[in-house]
């Protein structure tokens, strides 16, 4: 689930199927609360880098920028209680100009069809 605050909200990439996250992503884009934060740790990082490729490739095709990347070390402790470093990313997500607007409507019952 995301994390919503002032600035936007955060996704917290994990073990679920990569299409769960996607839809959570183009759900935070489309509600206009501000950029997304992809978050992800370890293993996570390729599923997170793919969550936002098919975002911006396949849901949200040019409407979509990729802010300035943020990776890093967390030291985290185990299961066993030894501590660990532990990779992570950041990958912000923001709706660009015109197409953060809200959808067009659809056309009125009365237009004319071409024959």
């Amino acid at each position: 689930m995301p994390r919503a605050d002032h600035l936007g909200s955060t996704v917290f990439i994990g073990q679920k199927p990569t299409m769960t996250y996607v839809f959570e992503v183009v759900t935070q884009l489309h509600s206009g609360a501000g950029p997304v934060l992809v978050k992800a740790r370890g293993n996570a990082i390729a599923r997170a880098v793919d969550v936002v490729e098919v975002v911006r490739r396949r849901f949200l095709e040019g409407q979509v920028d990729v802010g300035p990347i943020s990776i890093g070390t967390e030291r985290l402790t185990n299961k066993d209680g030894r501590d660990a470093n532990v990779s992570s990313i950041t990958i912000p997500l923001t709706r660009t100009g015109a197409a953060a607007a809200a959808p067009a409507a659809p056309p009125s019952a009365g237009a004319s069809r071409p024959a």
